[in-house]
């Protein structure tokens, strides 16, 4: 099968299957989403869902987080997975908003990713969540299903190529929505161990590449 016809299935299932998909992480404002997402790196959504509540309503912008102390902003994230690097980052991050965006979070890549604890991978959900723009984030499920389903080859390991594989042959309209379909589709069907392929809509038309599949740190 070409590449294209895959692409043009795959797109298709999904369509149907999820028109309407969102990030899981819960949040206020644009400022808490791109708190909730620093706080998500190695870490499930679950987790930091039952930990942002409590930190938002004593941080809930910029500038009240920019006032905070890191070991006070450690308290409230101590359960999620490297604590004391992301409280270092979330005490700077807001920090930097407040000096040069008046603490707003901007929505340019370059300025995002100046942001500590800010990403490629964390800027492109900011981008596509908050700005509605077509940008592709590239995290672990979405690596992982993107060569499991043949939509990359193995020479795109690295985040950043399998960005621009799925960018180049995912219409723009359906980037936002693709990022979370092959994440979802990943947490809770193709998971990275012992895969629910008898679960899978997919089935039928998936090559099963599980070797070498799985994103290395």
């Amino acid at each position: 099968m070409k590449r294209e016809e895959r692409y043009r299935q795959v797109l298709d299932y999904f369509r149907k299957e999820m028109p309407e998909v969102n990030t899981e992480l819960e949040f206020g404002s644009i400022f808490q989403l791109l708190v909730a997402v620093i706080l998500s790196a190695q870490c499930t959504d679950k987790r930091i869902n039952q930990v942002t509540p409590a930190l938002f309503h004593q941080y809930p912008d910029a500038k009240s987080m920019a006032k905070a102390d890191v070991d006070d902003i450690y308290e409230y994230i101590r359960s999620v997975s490297y604590p004391n690097a992301k409280a270092r980052h979330l005490a700077a991050m807001a920090r930097m908003l407040v000096e040069k965006h008046d603490g707003e979070v901007p929505m340019d890549m370059n300025q995002l990713t100046a942001l500590p604890g800010v990403g490629r991978k964390t800027a492109n959900v900011i981008q596509a969540v908050a700005f509605g723009k077509s940008t592709m984030a590239v995290d672990t499920h979405v690596y992982r299903v993107s060569h499991r389903l043949g939509l990359v080859s193995k020479s795109d390991n690295t985040p950043y190529k399998v960005e621009l594989k799925l960018t180049k042959h995912i219409p723009l309209s359906d980037i936002p929505l693709a990022h979370h379909w092959l994440l979802l589709h990943g947490r809770y069907v193709c998971t990275s161990r012992s895969p629910h392929c008898n679960k899978c809509g997919l089935h039928d038309l998936c090559p099963k590449l599980i070797e070498d599949s799985r994103l290395e740190h």
